[in-house]
């Protein structure tokens, strides 16, 4: 029977995001048409993100270490166990100045493919030419003073619960040879209300915890700290996860 409720709950879900961004899209298809819009476009996606996850009962709640001055420019790396973390990371992040790095098949799909061929970046990881252009572009925007939120597990989990995955070298390489801080956040429960895209296990109301560490700053590391620097992060997100863990076995 929760399995039924499950179910119902990710048609509902999936029916707001895709009803809710059919009433949305000439807006979003204007602000995608320049590069001068993307600001707009992505303070729309941020109201659609709270609207469509709000009509079903989903909300976000954000536990900041250290207040964050959105003036600057940053690499964020959130831990990835749900669809939601894309949500989350769109409530949160308060710049306009900012964009997505994401697996290519996001550019196919009905309610990315728009933002994954404008204002964010897909790449292909199976083509290293690919996956270079891609890195390059991202260099690019973030020389230009875009933040940008990059998943270093590269994919979700495919195991339940999720278990942390091994990070990429690639967005702590690149915080280093720009000298941008870092943000890590941890993603606490995001699968616990929609696990992966919830087919298999369905979704529910409920609010998903999202922790904000402080930002690392990388103006002192040289290229070859980038694997500690990766190492740091991926202990920092670990911990934090490992620390929730035992207080909701404890409770």
């Amino acid at each position: 029977m929760k399995m039924i409720f499950r179910k119902a709950h990710l048609y509902l879900y999936v029916f707001s995001v895709a009803f809710s961004y059919a009433i949305l899209y000439p807006l979003f298809y204007f602000f995608s048409r320049k590069t001068s819009r993307y600001k707009y476009m992505n303070a729309l996606r941020r109201v659609w993100g709270f609207v469509s996850s709000g009509l079903v009962g989903i909300f976000y709640n954000f536990k900041v270490e250290q207040p964050i001055d959105w003036s600057k420019t940053y690499i964020i790396c959130p831990n990835h166990t749900s669809n939601l973390d894309i949500t989350a990371m769109s409530i949160f992040v308060k710049t306009n100045n900012c964009c997505f790095m994401g697996k290519q098949e996001l550019a196919d799909f009905f309610v990315t493919a728009l933002f994954f061929r404008t204002v964010d970046v897909p790449v292909d990881r199976a083509s290293k030419i690919a996956s270079f252009r891609a890195f390059k572009t991202v260099m690019e925007r973030l020389a230009q003073g875009i933040t940008t939120i990059i998943f270093p597990e590269a994919t979700i989990p495919d195991t339940y619960p999720p278990q942390l995955k091994d990070f990429k070298n690639g967005p702590f390489r690149m915080a280093i040879e720009l000298k941008l801080p870092i943000i890590p956040v941890t993603s606490l429960n995001t699968w616990q209300i929609l696990w992966d895209d919830g087919l298999k296990h369905g979704s529910r109301p409920g609010i998903c915890d999202i922790f904000v560490h402080k930002p690392i700053e990388t103006a002192h590391l040289t290229i070859d700290d980038a694997d500690a620097l990766r190492d740091e992060v991926h202990a920092i997100i670990s911990q934090k996860l490992a620390e929730h863990d035992h207080r909701r076995t404890n409770r």
